[in-house]
């Protein structure tokens, strides 16, 4: 396997040669479409049951809608069929003749859950209506980077329809906390939360909440949205209710998702010079089992105590694997489970044995007189807990330490533009509002990434005029 780049020197480099180097995703034959191999589908899978247990308790329930959308249902929200244009595929032809009318594959969902919302709703009883999806999309992306902006990827979309816009509000805060907590709590990456400006907000949005995270290089990555529709696409699908004063009314509607950027975001906030580091919580295989051994008669009576271990940590619901490969050497499978990232590496062999030990190694330590523990095998169960708990929250307080190094409060655009541009990081400064002056930060490639509650800055960073709010300005993937 060849060496990994320097993932200080050539970030975006060493990105690619790690998910090679881990077996992480293949390139298919669809420019922009990758493979997500078992080891990475298992993460998702982890991400996904427990997204899925979190959304469910805000009484959203899971349906499927179709992948083939009729176009003529894009062209019923101006702003909507804007934003998708260029990112559209079409079907134009199918069964050996040509479609009375061209199917769009899903790039999103709204302009088909909101068709069957129209059928669905009749009465203020209806509502609130609270529907979410587990599915793949198509957006047709001119530079594709796995997991960051492909082809096809795979995400949930929560639709909801309310009896007022205030309750609209309140449930797209809701689910903007929901991601913020879990992205923070079980993928161990801190998030800033805030508004999107105008120019930024979802194509046919009122209003747009984001969740956005600083990566190891200093570039912000947006890792999920909770979007206020309002009226834009009930009126457009005619979605009337008999509100309790028996008028006919159109529901409030909210769309949000998150998804398989969030791992990307994993990788390139906890990964090292050795490859992948999992976070514990949502880790494949939390613990691989190396059983070291010369002779045959050595090795029955360890791979027995292994398996009785195994079975024991597998019991209290750990994720284990044990390497049974006897064509790689004890160090060449302690390389190889450094880059997948397994947050523990258990050892045990004739010596330990006899000890009645296992050896712990812990992936992210880097002292190396911390980095391996000797347990009792009577304890294995309650140290494994302690050690995957530790590495959980290192993980989260390396990142949260890494993050505040990058943030930087400035004043004016020609003082922090030219250091942005060189050395990225994330700068709260003054914005008057104005579109022109948001341009600005393009110069420099970057973006307004959101809008804070905050006013510490007095004037806009671009033209001095009097701030109506602070933002973040950083470049973004």
């Amino acid at each position: 396997m060849k060496k990994l780049s320097d993932i200080n020197r050539d970030f975006a480099q060493w990105y690619q040669d790690v998910l090679e180097a881990s077996e992480f995703i293949d390139q298919s034959p669809v420019r922009g479409s990758f493979v997500l191999r078992p080891y990475c589908y298992s993460l998702w899978e982890n991400i996904q049951k427990t997204l899925d247990k979190k959304i469910k308790e805000t009484g959203t329930e899971n349906a499927y809608f179709p992948l083939l959308i009729p176009e003529s249902f894009f062209k019923k929200e101006a702003k909507h069929v804007e934003g998708f244009s260029p990112e559209l595929a079409v079907v134009t032809h199918a069964g050996g003749k040509k479609l009375d009318e061209p199917l769009v594959v899903r790039p999103t969902s709204e302009t088909m859950i909101y068709s069957m919302f129209a059928k669905w709703i009749k009465s203020w009883r209806d509502l609130p209506l609270k529907i979410n999806q587990w599915a793949n999309v198509v957006r047709w992306e001119m530079r594709t980077r796995p997991f960051l902006r492909t082809t096809e990827f795979l995400w949930q979309e929560g639709h909801t329809a309310h009896l007022d816009r205030e309750e609209a509000v309140i449930f797209a805060k809701e689910i903007l906390e929901l991601y913020k907590n879990f992205v923070q709590d079980y993928l161990a990456i801190p998030v800033i939360t805030g508004v999107k400006s105008e120019s930024e907000r979802f194509a046919g949005a009122d209003q747009t909440y984001a969740i956005e995270c600083l990566m190891q290089d200093g570039k912000a990555l947006q890792m999920g949205t909770s979007h206020v529709l309002a009226h834009s696409f009930s009126k457009s699908f005619d979605i009337k209710f008999q509100n309790k004063d028996g008028q006919l009314v159109s529901p409030y509607c909210t769309s949000w998702g998150v998804t398989t950027r969030l791992i990307g975001g994993i990788i390139m906030t906890h990964g090292d010079q050795k490859g992948l580091v999992m976070p514990p919580k949502v880790a494949p295989i939390q613990v691989v089992i190396i059983p070291i051994y010369r002779k045959d008669e050595e090795k029955d009576l360890i791979l027995s105590k292994v398996e009785q271990i195994r079975n024991c940590l597998e019991h209290d619901g750990f994720r284990v694997f044990v390497d049974l490969d006897d064509q790689l050497t004890p160090g060449a499978k302690f390389f190889k489970w450094e880059v997948k990232g397994v947050p523990v590496r258990m050892e045990i062999g004739p010596k330990d044995l006899d000890k009645n030990q296992v050896v712990l190694v812990n992936r992210i330590e880097q002292d190396k007189t911390k980095k391996k523990s000797f347990v009792s095998i009577d304890m294995v169960n309650r140290e494994v807990a302690n050690l995957l708990d530790k590495i959980q929250k290192d993980l989260f307080e390396k990142a949260k330490e890494r993050m505040q190094g990058y943030q930087h409060k400035a004043e004016k655009l020609e003082d922090f533009g030219p250091e942005l541009e060189k050395n990225n990081g994330l700068y709260q400064v003054g914005w008057c509002g104005s579109p022109d002056c948001e341009a600005r930060v393009k110069e420099y490639k970057a973006t307004i990434r959101c809008l804070l509650d905050s006013k510490e800055n007095k004037t806009c960073f671009a033209c001095s005029k009097s701030s109506k709010t602070d933002i973040l300005v950083a470049k973004a993937y």
